[in-house]
């Protein structure tokens, strides 16, 4: 069984070209559980893409929670719901096929503040 926690795992560094990296990424294996890090509200489903390839629509979904003061975004993760609460521990979702999309690449859940400020502190 592949599982992860939010909170731990190896995180990646991103080197994009020409753009600034507004978040975080936590290595999680494609099909991952993803696990609730503290007491959380769930905000609704997110798009990741604006414009998305046909590649990438597959990855094309996240979650936006709220807790602790905290609002933040998780990229590409399929949510068990989008709305109510989750309790710490508690699976949020499960890790998007990123392999189907970007072969060879680390996959991770993409961690970002909803203000796009630097969430590392709080990792």
């Amino acid at each position: 069984m592949k599982t992860t926690a939010l909170l731990s795992g190896t995180v990646l560094l991103a080197v994009l070209q020409g753009r600034t990296h507004q978040g975080l990424d936590i290595v999680c294996a494609d099909g991952s559980t993803v696990y609730a890090p503290f007491d959380v509200v769930l905000n609704g489903a997110l798009t990741v893409y604006g414009n998305p390839s046909t590649a990438q629509r597959i990855i094309n979904t996240g979650i936006n929670i709220q807790g602790e003061g905290l609002c933040v975004k998780l990229f590409y993760v399929s949510p068990v719901q989008t709305s109510g609460l989750i309790r710490k521990g508690q699976k949020i979702g499960t890790m998007l096929p990123m392999q189907r999309t970007y072969p060879g690449i680390t996959s991770h859940v993409h961690v970002q503040m909803c203000d796009k400020s630097d969430p590392t502190r709080y990792f």
